[in-house]
């Protein structure tokens, strides 16, 4: 008995433990691949997985930054310890009118040196070769 348990709990972690890590350059959503985005850069601090779902300019600005801290002192001015990342999901319809480009909004609520720090950011994506990539930062909405 003790050896079928053990069997199953070797089995379920192998198979389970080897688990993919997502492509966000696959995800269909505009709104997703943004959150992505900045997932990769502030949760994960993976500043490459960020840079390839970016258009090639905003990309080559990113990459050149070399880390996550300094892309989100410098380009983004926000410094986040941990942080909630949402996408404004208010003007999903009026998108869908333009299939290839979409300005999102994404709002951020987080902690930085024990201070709650809230935030939004606008980005502009367009569709390219069947999937989105963002192509600009937008200027502060506020």
């Amino acid at each position: 008995m003790k050896l079928l348990k053990g069997l199953v709990l070797l089995l379920s972690i192998s198979l389970f433990g080897c688990e993919k890590e997502e492509d966000i350059t696959e995800i269909q959503n505009p709104e997703l691949v943004a959150v992505a985005f900045f997932d990769a850069l502030y949760n994960q601090k993976d500043i490459k997985k960020a840079a390839s779902v970016c258009g090639p300019k905003l990309a080559r600005i990113l990459l050149h930054y070399n880390s996550t801290t300094a892309v989100a002192r410098h380009l983004f001015n926000m410094q986040y310890d941990s942080v909630e990342i949402k996408p404004d999901d208010s003007g999903v319809k009026v998108r869908e009118q333009f299939k290839e480009k979409a300005d999102i909004t994404i709002y951020f609520d987080g902690k930085y040196l024990e201070d709650r720090v809230k935030d939004v950011k606008r980005l502009r994506l367009i569709q390219q070769d069947g999937r989105w990539i963002i192509d600009k930062i937008l200027k502060d909405p506020f």
